[in-house]
């Protein structure tokens, strides 16, 4: 057991031993051929083998001649030019290694990304010299980045600009340099923790999303093959490794055809066509779509791209580019995709009539009367799929291998559409059956919020203070990606070098410095102290009761909510919702980093009831005592959306108790216990009407908050910023 376990750690399983997932497969493989698709993401649910076919894929990459001792691994026939260990001129040596699988950790920092000056060298030999990073250790390899969407933004960032550019550009501690960083990025993600932002979505070149089979002789087969492969590594790789070996030749094979792939200007309008059905932002989808149909015609061993490719490629291009808002479902649209693929087809059809109408008139007009060619129209064929090169006839189309899933003998069971690119399933409504409270014993006054939403903006709100919590985009906070503020001898991460030899300097001569490099002390050193923003808790209390419920204010309340849900989408926030109804305050939602959960639990808010305010807030506490427990780091905000109408109170024993007064002056005791907690909060006054109360600006006080009116997070009236630190003191540590 102990040399399987060995061996395992360095034998990689195949590529070809994978059960289903066509479409990962075809993806990562069309990359293969055509890095400059610009990467796949893989999104999935944990335990889908997301990880295993993404390192399996760099053994079937072709070994590389690399410059002998690049650090940036240079191609000796054609070297950079600009390579900082060059120029390589004359006859270089040089040495063949496999293609580099370089993974990135999600607590990597940008020194570790990029590069950074050698402080070693530069303190003991006095010269600036450049430490490569990952993206120079994965030039002309695969550089991995998993659960992507947990790195920070920038880093993100930074990856995508190099894999589109293929160069890396390094401006950073006096080390001004660019170096080639051509590789195959792929990222792979669990949206239960989270999204990643529409930014950057569109920027990866092809998104595919699997899912576990439900098949059982599918879910057998994949059991089987891990326990042989976990038993004896070696032999059962050695099963496939014809396979391997075949899908190795094609990848090669293809990489040698593709730049002669002829991509007909018909196939580019059925392109335009299909992003222009699909309301694509910008052009970045049309040019992705374009090179992936031609690696897939390459793939497929064809000289020019046929309908075929492009609809094959538009599978895997179109559907992250279709989330045009954080909580629009991710995936195809199958309908939508056939029916932008037939008007294209159309689209063709119709233009190469009309260019055949014009040839022909122009033929019969010629002096000598030739007529025109008749094979014209088969060359072609109406829907541009190259007449008899129908990528359907024949064993061209069998996905990418040929049976790659398959057993050794071929006999091995498909996964169906379980493994696909998430586009086959059919979406299922926000609310379910639409009847969270119309079930045959609830109170006839429940309803749900379920109604059309005003357009609102979020206002930017903003912890006070300085924080230590996980990179985000919202409050000011100490990091070590932020900005370098300034450096000191006793606080900060790493090392601020001009600030430490800065302090050496003026003791050389005391310590009798007499040749190259500085002569340094424990006491000299110095660190950069950063700041940057940090993701916050914002946990939502939200008032659900029969007050709001009327006059049709919950939808307000529900627009305002989601707008504020799709402003911590965008800051890297983990968000919560507590409700408050009837005779106590509940947990709709604990925290999390999927705001889409929280939208939707949101679109199903039953109201209807008394308001236990009091209740409300002490669960919300709670909550938030729990997460401090769980991420003493992640510093909350409480968004309380009421009218401040509290009916039901909360007496000495704990019973809850509807009596008037006392239930608005239980709220207050609740607010002056958060507010002892050291909580930021917001309150977000929902009362309307031409008589007012007033006491949702009494619980603000209470909570030391600011008090907003609903109508200020309108889209027409935002006009700046608001701040909880207009209001409200430090945060307690």
């Amino acid at each position: 057991m102990t040399a399987a376990t060995s061996t395992s750690s360095t034998v990689r399983y195949p590529f070809s031993a994978v059960v289903g997932h066509d479409d990962l497969r075809l993806g990562l493989l069309l990359n293969a051929v055509y890095p400059r698709i610009g990467g796949v993401l893989v999104r999935g649910e944990k335990g889908t083998a997301k990880s295993t076919i993404v390192r399996a894929l760099a053994s079937l990459l072709p070994a590389v001649d690399v410059v002998e001792n690049c650090r940036f691994g240079c191609d000796p026939s054609a070297p950079d030019p600009r390579c900082p260990d060059g120029p390589h001129d004359g006859d270089v040596g040089r040495t063949r290694r496999a293609a580099q699988l370089v993974e990135l950790p999600v607590g990597a920092s940008e020194d570790r990304l990029v590069g950074s000056l050698d402080v070693e060298r530069a303190l003991t030999e006095g010269v600036r010299a450049y430490q490569p990073g990952l993206l120079a250790a994965a030039h002309r390899g695969v550089l991995y980045v998993d659960e992507v969407n947990l790195l920070h933004d920038h880093l993100v960032d930074l990856l995508l600009d190099a894999a589109a550019m293929g160069r890396a550009h390094v401006e950073r501690e006096g080390v001004s340099l660019s170096h080639a960083a051509s590789f195959l990025l792929v990222g792979t993600m669990n949206p239960e923790e989270g999204e990643l932002r529409p930014q950057l979505l569109d920027r990866f070149g092809l998104t595919v999303q699997v899912s576990a089979s439900r098949e059982v002789e599918t879910r057998t087969e994949v059991v089987r093959r891990r326990l042989r492969f976990d038993a004896d590594p070696a032999g059962f790789s050695a099963e496939w490794a014809e396979s391997d070996a075949e899908l190795a030749r094609r990848i090669a094979d293809a990489r040698a055809r593709v730049d002669s792939v002829e991509l007909p200007s018909s196939e580019v309008r059925r392109i335009a066509s299909v992003c222009a059905s699909f309301e694509v932002d910008g052009m970045r989808a049309d040019l992705v779509l374009a090179r992936a149909a031609v690696a897939h015609a390459a793939w497929r061993g064809v000289d020019a791209v046929a309908a075929a490719d492009v609809e094959a490629a538009a599978r895997l291009a179109l559907p992250h580019r279709r989330r045009r808002d954080p909580f629009d479902e991710p995936g195809m649209d199958e309908q939508q995709l056939q029916q932008a693929l037939e008007d294209a087809a159309a689209e063709v059809e119709a233009e190469e009539t009309a260019e055949g109408e014009t040839a022909g008139g122009t033929a019969e007009a010629s002096a000598d009367g030739t007529a025109d060619p008749g094979g014209s129209t088969d060359e072609s064929g109406s829907d541009g799929s190259g007449g008899n090169e129908d990528p359907g006839d024949g064993p061209e189309d069998d996905g990418p291998g040929g049976g790659v899933g398959g057993s050794p003998d071929g006999n091995g069971p498909d996964e169906g559409p379980g493994g696909g690119a998430g586009g086959n399933a059919p979406s299922e409504g926000p609310s379910g059956e639409n009847g969270t409270g119309n079930g045959s014993g609830s109170a006839p006054e429940e309803r749900t919020s379920g109604a059309t939403e005003p357009d609102f903006r979020a206002r930017m709100l903003e912890i006070p203070g300085l924080g230590e919590g996980a990179p985000g985009r919202r409050s000011r906070s100490r990091s070590r990606a932020g900005q370098v503020v300034r450096s000191s001898a006793v606080e900060g991460h790493g090392v601020h070098l001009q600030a430490t030899l800065a302090a050496a300097a003026p003791h050389q001569c005391a310590r009798g410095r007499s040749g190259p490099g500085l002569r340094l002390r424990p006491e000299d050193l110095r660190h950069g102290v950063r700041e940057g923003r940090e993701g916050n808790l914002v946990l939502f209390a939200v008032d659900a009761s029969g007050s709001m419920a009327a006059r049709e204010r919950m939808s307000a309340v529900s627009g305002a909510v989601l707008a504020l849900l799709r402003d911590a989408y965008q800051r890297r926030d983990k968000v919560g919702v507590v409700t408050f109804r009837g005779t106590s305050g509940e947990i709709a939602l604990p925290p999390t980093s999927s705001v889409d959960t929280a939208a939707a639990r949101m679109r199903e808010l039953p109201t209807g009831g008394k308001t236990p305010l009091a209740d409300g807030l002490l669960t919300a506490r709670r909550v938030i005592r729990t997460e401090r427990m769980r991420d003493p780091q992640r510093r909350p905000l409480l968004v309380v959306l009421t009218d401040g109408k509290a009916t039901v109170g909360v007496d000495s024993g704990g019973e809850k108790a509807n009596r008037g007064r006392k239930a608005v002056d239980d709220a207050l005791r609740s607010a002056g216990m958060l507010a002892e907690l050291g909580v930021a909060s917001v309150v977000v006054d929902c009362e309307s009407g031409p008589i007012r109360l007033g006491l949702a600006d009494r619980l603000a006080r209470g909570l030391g908050a600011p008090n907003l009116q609903l109508s200020e997070l309108s889209a027409d009236n935002v006009a700046g910023v608001v701040r909880a630190a207009r209001t409200a003191g430090p945060v307690p540590a």
